[in-house]
């Protein structure tokens, strides 16, 4: 597939614009506001990476539950089009921010935002998403390609642990979602996906005298506890799971130190570090 034009029936809402050929220089057109226009966005018109088509608000809805967003969030959304993600989420009491290519599509967004009443919340800019920093947001929002969806990946598993991510219909490539959904009664685009970002916990430990170590796979881990594997071991976000000899042990990481509780064994606390 090839980008900025549909060659197959994929759509999506993300970096809209065009860009002028390589090695030429043309003058910007005037914006439809400047010429006292109304913009009117097309579904399915070209743009920087991808096509523009708007999520159905049933899905921006169920995105925003399967988030379990609340007023202490700042969301971003990537590839903002209309703005209808990130309006939605300030009518929700969020602080909420697009960023999309096209400004035509910022501009409309900044309107309808304003229309809502929700302008002080709901905030957009023309930016490339991939040059963009929204490493503070507690919840990332997306309508992409898988193969964007793929180049975002190592940002997004760069941001703090429990960082909720929730994308329109498209995968992560081999990152599995935390948790998947779709809309009953929607007739296109009506999957949604998202993922919590884990911590980072491969390496070696200690937990009292006995050697702790960890493989991570995303939010998967394996390893071995005083040479013991260890199983069910999982991630979400900074809590962590795992099983050895018959104990399940449940705690919280925290950059180089876990804690938590022990069961199905004698109950105690535990504490571990990285070595």
């Amino acid at each position: 597939m090839a980008t900025g034009l549909v060659l197959a029936p994929v759509a999506l809402r993300a970096e809209t614009g065009t860009a002028a050929p390589a090695g030429t220089s043309a003058a910007p057109a005037a914006s439809p506001e400047a010429k006292g226009e109304t913009y009117v966005p097309e579904s399915g018109q070209p743009g920087k990476d991808v096509v523009w088509v708007p999520t159905p608000q049933a899905l921006v809805d169920r995105m925003l539950d399967m988030a379990k967003v609340t007023p202490d969030d700042y969301l971003v959304d990537l590839g903002s089009g209309d703005g209808r993600t990130v309006i939605t989420a300030a009518k929700r009491g969020l602080r909420a921010h697009g960023i999309e290519y096209n400004p035509d599509l910022v501009a409309l967004s900044q309107r309808n935002a304003a229309e809502a009443g929700v302008a002080e919340r709901a905030t957009f800019e023309q930016a490339d998403l991939f040059e963009s920093d929204f490493s503070s947001a507690q919840v990332v929002t997306l309508f992409l390609l898988p193969s964007l969806n793929e180049r975002l990946r190592p940002i997004l598993l760069d941001m703090a642990p429990g960082t909720r991510v929730v994308s329109n219909s498209f995968d992560m490539g081999d990152w599995p979602p935390d948790e998947t959904a779709q809309v009953a009664g929607c007739e296109q685009w009506c999957r949604a996906l998202m993922w919590i970002v884990p911590a980072k916990v491969e390496g070696s430990w200690k937990i009292g005298d006995q050697d702790l170590a960890l493989t991570q796979q995303y939010q998967r881990i394996s390893g071995t506890l005083g040479g013991t594997p260890i199983a069910d071991g999982r991630l979400n976000g900074r809590e962590i799971t795992f099983t050895a000899n018959g104990v399940t042990y449940t705690g919280t990481v925290d950059g180089d130190s876990m804690s938590g509780t022990t069961a199905g064994g004698q109950t105690s606390d535990w504490t571990a570090t990285r070595s």
